[in-house]
């Protein structure tokens, strides 16, 4: 089996980041944080809670291809929104094997979790946007987030046969 790249998507405040680094770390992957490759001026709009356009995601889907594709060789797990079918065609253009994981959770309880994390540019007031713009795969399988985060990891692992 090649290398696997297992992109943990869904909107703000479902844990993409603490189940993705669960994930990566069971597994003895590397993790990479969409969060991360965001440039200041996209950073700034989303802490204002302004959502970003296509245009602004653009160059930020293009930085973490160029992360996909760096680490097919070796597998990795990224942690991003990928919330549309057209982000996640060029988030893994060239990139083969890649299994997408979506965590979902109800909007109370996503909220609640944004308001109580702190040092993160994304407010609140990016939830009903993001849940509005998200295109969830046929092929994925979807997983509550309710549990916790380690529970949720497990669940993903068993499901894709590495757990």
């Amino acid at each position: 089996m090649p290398p696997i790249v297992i992109v943990v998507m869904g909107v703000t405040g479902v844990g993409k980041t603490t189940v993705g680094q669960l994930i990566a770390e069971h597994l003895g992957l590397a993790f990479v944080d969409a969060d991360d490759f965001h440039d200041s001026e996209s950073i700034e709009r989303m802490r204002s809670g302004e959502p970003l356009d296509d245009a602004a995601r653009t160059p930020w889907l293009d930085r973490l291809n160029a992360q996909l594709v760096e680490h097919m060789a070796t597998g990795l797990v990224l942690a991003c929104s990928a919330l549309k079918q057209t982000y996640r065609t060029r988030l893994t253009r060239g990139v083969d094997n890649v299994e997408f994981v979506v965590l979902s959770g109800p909007p109370d309880l996503l909220r609640e979790r944004i308001e109580a994390r702190t040092g993160h540019f994304a407010p609140a007031a990016l939830l009903p946007s993001q849940i509005e713009a998200l295109e969830i795969p046929a092929d994925a399988t979807v997983f509550g987030v309710a549990r916790p985060p380690e529970a949720v990891a497990a669940s993903i692992l068993v499901n894709l046969g590495l757990g």
